[in-house]
């Protein structure tokens, strides 16, 4: 970097109020229209960090196989950690955000780091309670589960169209569906076993959920039950705890819904966000 240029960023990093990590949902990425997420928070003042979970996007892995969540969750908190505790942001106020499947990964992130570290959590359409309707089948996941292992990565369980239950809007809906890295089989058995054993133990511990944290959910979501959201609100620890449940919105809110709900999303969001920025200010972690 020329001096030039480490003038500028110089001049940017006393600019930015804090940084934000963010992770996406199942089958989809940190392109195409996650970015939405991205742009949005670095327009507001933030310096964004995400990262592609294992099988997903640019990284490596099986497409769409989550057969071990708690070492991609890992993988995710090892980069996001070493850049949290880098010599630019080290003291600044720092948060954790997860989208749908992206919430529980962040969940078990938050839960495989050290006390302290974070400031808060943001959570959109997290994926903590399954649906009834796509709930993986017993029968399935026990007759597969003969096979000792052998079945695990294979791409057989019944497929439920997701997309289509997540996206309100149809012309986005054409646009997410173009994404070329966004995995369009059917789910991997592993990976249906993994997200349901996980959902379980997620909601066996939101007791120890502490730190601040804004969750929110649309009442019409047909992949991550609303309950995610608001049994995670009931059953967190936290003193400072925020839920905004929106009338009629599917899973999707902010790459999907229509401008004017997605706008108002947004608005929710940056205003939890400044808030807490201002409270909690920075410090040394």
């Amino acid at each position: 970097m020329g001096s030039s240029s480490r003038r500028v960023f110089s001049r940017w990093i006393k600019k930015v109020k804090a940084t934000v990590y963010m992770t996406h949902g199942y089958g989809s990425d940190t392109g195409w229209m996650f970015q939405k997420f991205c742009i949005s928070f670095a327009n507001w003042g933030y310096a964004v960090f995400a990262a592609d979970l294992l099988g997903h996007g640019r990284s490596d892995g099986i497409r769409c196989y989550m057969g071990d969540m708690d070492k991609i969750a890992a993988t995710s908190l090892s980069f996001f950690k070493h850049t949290r505790f880098s010599e630019p942001y080290k003291n600044l106020p720092a948060f954790l955000l997860g989208e749908s499947m992206g919430g529980l990964a962040t969940m078990l992130m938050y839960f495989q780091s050290e006390p302290n570290m974070w400031t808060g959590l943001i959570f959109s359409a997290p994926l903590f309670v399954i649906p009834e309707p796509m709930k993986p089948s017993k029968v399935h996941l026990f007759m597969y589960g003969l096979l000792f292992g052998l079945a695990d990565t294979w791409a057989a369980m019944p497929d439920n169209k997701m997309v289509g239950k997540a996206i309100k809007d149809p012309e986005k809906l054409k646009i997410i569906a173009s994404n070329p890295r966004r995995y369009t089989g059917k789910p991997r058995v592993g990976t249906m076993r993994e997200i349901a054993r996980m959902c379980d133990y997620i909601q066996d511990n939101f007791s120890k959920v502490t730190v601040p944290f804004l969750t929110v959910h649309g009442t019409a979501d047909g992949l991550a039950s609303p309950a995610s959201s608001q049994l995670l609100f009931e059953k967190a620890s936290s003193e400072d705890k925020s839920l905004k449940m929106y009338d009629g919105m599917y899973h999707s809110l902010i790459q999907g819904e229509p401008d004017e709900n997605v706008n108002l999303v947004l608005k929710d969001m940056r205003e939890w966000i400044d808030e807490r920025v201002e409270r909690y200010g920075s410090k040394n972690y």
